[in-house]
C-alpha cells in the first residue's frame, strides 16, 4: 500500500510524571566526553500492532488505549526509582560545566491521535514522516516519551532523550526495564551510577604521544569561508533487512582464503563491509566533489573494559549496568 505523505498528530494530553517515591536532591557528574561534546537529543520509536487483535494469546487483560497508557505512566513511575537520572535536568555547577541534578524533576508524557494507520507511514524518510510527529521534542529535563494512537488502532511510542545523561545502551537498559516491570516481570539488570568506576586516574598521566594528535585552536591558520551547497544537508534513512539476507553475507564473508582458512566474522562485521562498499562505489567524485568518505558505527565501549580475571566478577555484573 502506498505510504501517506500528509497526516496530523493531535495531543491529547501533556504531564509530568514523577518517581512514585521521595528521593534526595543530589548532582551526578558527566563524562569528560560529553563535558566537550554538544548538546545532542536521540529519538527512538517502537511501533505496535492493534493490541486487540493480537490479543487472542493473552487472557484476562484489558488492552484498550486508556488501559494502556495508565499501565506505562504507572510503570513509569515506578522504574524511575532505578533511573533516577532520567527525572532530573542538566544545569551548570559552581565551575561552570553542565551537571545532571537528580531532582526528580520528572518526565514529559504526552499522549496523542494520528490520523493515519500504521501500514500507511513511510518508515524509510524518517525525516518527512516521524520527525516532530511520533518523536517528541523534549522541552526540559531529560526524557520524553509520547505514546500515539493510530487510526488502525496500532500504537508507536517515541522516546527522546539527552544523549549526555544516557548513550544507546543505558537508554536500552532503561527501556527493557520498564517494559519488563510493565509486564510485572522481575528486572533483568539493575542500573549502577557509580562513576567512580571510571574516573580518570589521579594524578592524571598520558604519553608523550597524546602531544602529537592534538594541536591548540590558536595555532592553526584561519579558515576560508566555506561556500554552503544546497544539496549538503544531513538527511536520515531506515532500511529493513531481513534476516536471511544478513545471514547470507556472513556466510560470504566467511568463506576460506586463499590459504584455505575460514575466517569468523560477525553478523556486524559482514553487513558493515557490504554496506561500505555499496556506499562508496555509487560515489561520483567527479561529479559531486566528495572526495572524503567516513563510515562509523556505534558500539559499546563497556565489554572492552570487563576483566577477564575471576576476582573481578562483582565489577564485570556492575559494568553491565553501568549508567552513563
Amino acid at each position: 500500500m502506498n505510504s501517506k505523505k500528509k497526516f496530523n498528530v493531535k495531543v491529547n494530553k501533556s504531564e509530568v510524571v514523577a518517581v512514585v517515591l521521595p528521593m534526595q536532591e543530589h548532582w551526578l557528574p558527566l563524562s569528560n566526553l560529553d563535558l566537550l561534546l554538544p548538546p545532542l537529543e536521540v529519538g527512538v520509536m517502537f511501533c505496535y500492532l492493534n493490541p486487540i487483535i493480537v490479543s487472542e494469546k493473552i487472557n484476562n487483560i484489558n488492552l484498550e488505549f486508556n488501559s494502556i497508557v495508565k499501565i506505562l505512566k504507572t510503570s513509569l513511575a515506578e522504574i524511575l526509582v532505578s533511573y533516577y537520572a532520567f527525572s532530573g535536568e542538566i544545569v551548570k555547577n559552581s565551575a561552570g560545566e553542565p551537571e545532571l541534578l537528580c531532582n526528580n524533576g520528572g518526565v514529559s508524557f504526552i499522549e496523542a491521535f494520528g490520523d493515519v494507520e500504521l501500514k500507511e507511514i513511510n518508515f524509510y524518510n524518517p525525516d518527512e514522516s516521524i520527525e516532530g510527529k511520533f518523536v517528541p521534542k523534549k522541552k526540559h529535563g531529560v526524557l520524553a516519551i509520547q505514546v500515539t494512537q493510530l487510526k488502525c488502532g496500532g500504537i508507536i511510542l517515541g522516546c527522546t532523550f539527552d544523549h549526555r545523561v544516557a548513550d544507546a545502551y543505558s537508554a536500552n537498559l532503561f527501556l527493557v526495564s520498564w517494559s519488563e516491570l510493565a509486564q510485572c516481570k522481575p528486572l533483568s539488570q539493575l542500573p549502577s551510577f557509580r562513576r567512580l568506576s571510571l574516573f580518570p586516574r589521579h594524578p592524571g598521566y598520558y604519553d608523550d604521544s597524546i602531544d602529537d594528535l592534538y594541536v591548540p585552536i590558536s595555532t592553526l591558520p584561519p579558515t576560508k569561508p566555506e561556500i554552503l551547497n544546497p544539496n549538503d544537508q544531513v538527511i536520515s534513512r531506515i532500511y529493513y533487512v531481513t534476516g536471511d539476507k544478513i545471514e547470507h553475507l556472513q556466510s560470504l564473508a566467511n568463506c576460506h582464503d586463499k590459504k584455505g582458512m575460514k575466517s569468523q566474522r560477525s553478523k556486524l562485521e559482514s553487513f558493515s563491509a557490504f554496506l561500505w562498499k555499496t556506499i562508496a562505489c555509487g560515489i561520483d567524485r567527479e561529479t559531486s566533489g566528495f572526495n572524503n568518505f567516513r563510515f562509523g558505527i556505534v558500539v559499546d565501549g563497556r565489554t572492552r573494559l570487563i576483566s577477564t580475571n575471576v576476582d573481578d566478577n562483582n565489577q564485570d555484573k556492575s559494568l553491565k549496568g553501568y549508567f552513563w
